[in-house]
């Protein structure tokens, strides 16, 4: 299963990646070790959307807080950059996908990442990621 990613990122044109306790949704606490992961830097922390591709180089599940019933699983990784986009993807041109029974790549990612603006992990479809790849050079 691919992944996608939208947290921020203050380099979009680094190497690597590490991210620490990132929240996960929509099969996101899946991630492992050799996925591949689609970039987005936040718009919230004034990132464009999507910056890059890479695989995850590690993966470490964070433990849970003692004391508190219902908690969003987390994990904390290593992405090491494959590719930068060569286009913009980002809410501004998600936002009229909103048709959220489509069964469009493009809607699935505007329903997982911007109808709840937190930055989290998410796990994608094939199809989703097939998408995704035409934001980069061939």
């Amino acid at each position: 299963m691919p992944f996608a990613i939208k947290a921020e990122i203050r380099d979009p044109k680094a190497k690597r990646f590490a991210f620490t306790a990132q929240k996960t949704m929509y099969g996101g606490r899946h991630i492992a070790e050799g996925d591949t992961v689609f970039l987005f830097a936040s718009e919230n922390e004034g990132g464009q959307g999507l910056v890059a591709r890479g695989t995850v180089t590690a993966v470490e599940a964070v433990a849970k807080k003692r004391g508190i019933a219902r908690q969003t699983p987390r994990v904390s990784l290593s992405i090491e950059r494959t590719a930068l986009a060569i286009r913009p993807l980002g809410r501004k041109e998600l936002k009229s996908l909103a048709d959220w029974k489509d069964g469009k790549p493009g809607t699935e990612l505007n329903f997982k990442f911007y109808r709840q603006a937190t930055d989290k992990i998410v796990g994608i479809s094939d199809e989703a990621a097939a998408f995704l790849d035409g934001f980069f050079r061939r």
